[in-house]
């Protein structure tokens, strides 16, 4: 049996005393540090926060049937960077102002709101995001999945996988990080088609080649793509949910470097070619690219040791950017 375990969020820290005393008999500098840290933890407690990882790319992307159709399968590579979003209750807000440019994220507390018959209490909201927009790292989603998270904390409830993938359905073609496995996901479906239990631990140097790619705009150039490669990306996919099932990670990162090389069809990398030809020289294990977004890099399974991440450093510097080194995996 496939495992699955969805996190709402972090536990609540503990209220402060009543009335803002202190515990013990202390006074003097003590107590009044002690009543300051009793008042922080007051006032973090109040605040309700939801936090949602991004990722780097994706480890495949390509069609998969269903019901006679084509549809975009992927199966993301996680990174440990993330969105977040806050409530503070109890104080006069201005949802337009606050969650200005993330109409998204306002249209999901909508139908949160809507699906479980609750009304917003007087509070104010506040984002933060590790995640850059339109790069391929999943910031929208993990946006939307941060609100739903502090939405659960707000009333004290606990979305299970379906709900949260029932109102992403109604928002946008999303990914899959909500989930705590890596699976093979549809993107407009908003379904798992399978889900990998074992951890697939990586170390990633890429770059960001510039420039921004929405989603929405490319499906349809994507699929006729695949239409007219289905058998190579049959192969992949093949290749990739073994490679899963054996926890290969070897194999996952060819599956990756192919799916990389298949997406060049469409939506192309600058600096791919270089980076295949250059890749025995850096010992790497794979390539990875955000396939409707504008990163690319390379997979080890070991981590790089300083040495190689200089050469890897001046390698990309060469060709005008600056690399960035990452954890992937859950």
């Amino acid at each position: 049996m496939l495992r699955q375990q969805y996190i709402g969020g972090f536990q609540r820290g503990m209220p402060a005393a009543p009335d803002g005393t202190c515990a013990g008999s202390a006074s003097g500098e003590a107590g009044y540090a002690e009543s300051a840290a009793a008042a922080s933890r007051h006032a973090s407690a109040a605040i309700c926060s939801g936090v949602c990882h991004g990722t780097l790319g994706e480890l495949l992307q390509g069609p998969y049937e269903h019901d006679g159709e084509l549809h975009i399968g992927l199966i993301s590579l996680p990174v440990r960077k993330y969105s977040w979003m806050h409530f503070t209750p109890g104080e006069a807000g201005d949802i337009e102002a606050e969650l200005a440019g993330k109409d998204k994220c306002r249209r999901a507390i909508e139908l949160y709101l809507r699906h479980y018959g609750k009304r917003l209490p007087a509070g104010r909201w506040s984002h933060d995001s590790e995640l850059l927009l339109g790069k391929g790292m999943a910031s929208s989603t993990a946006d939307l999945v941060a609100t739903i998270r502090c939405l659960d904390r707000i009333f004290g409830l606990h979305s299970p996988a379906p709900v949260i993938a029932a109102l992403l359905r109604e928002i946008e073609r999303s990914d899959s990080v909500f989930l705590d496995t890596h699976a093979l996901y549809l993107s407009g479906r908003q379904e798992i088609v399978r889900a990998f239990d074992a951890p697939v631990r990586l170390h990633a140097c890429y770059i960001d080649e510039g420039g921004t790619v929405e989603t929405e705009k490319v499906a349809h150039p994507l699929l006729a793509h695949y239409q007219r490669n289905l058998a190579a990306y049959r192969h992949n996919l093949d290749r990739a949910i073994d490679a899963f099932a054996r926890h290969d990670l070897r194999r996952i990162c060819e599956c990756s470097t192919r799916s990389a090389e298949l997406a060049q069809g469409v939506i192309a990398k600058r600096h791919f070619e270089v980076l295949l030809e250059r890749q025995r020289d850096f010992a790497a294990d794979g390539i990875v690219v955000a396939h409707t977004g504008s990163l690319l890099g390379y997979l080890f399974i070991a981590r790089p040791d300083p040495a190689r991440m200089g050469e890897l450093s001046s390698f990309f510097r060469g060709l005008g950017h600056q690399c960035r080194f990452a954890e992937t995996g859950l």
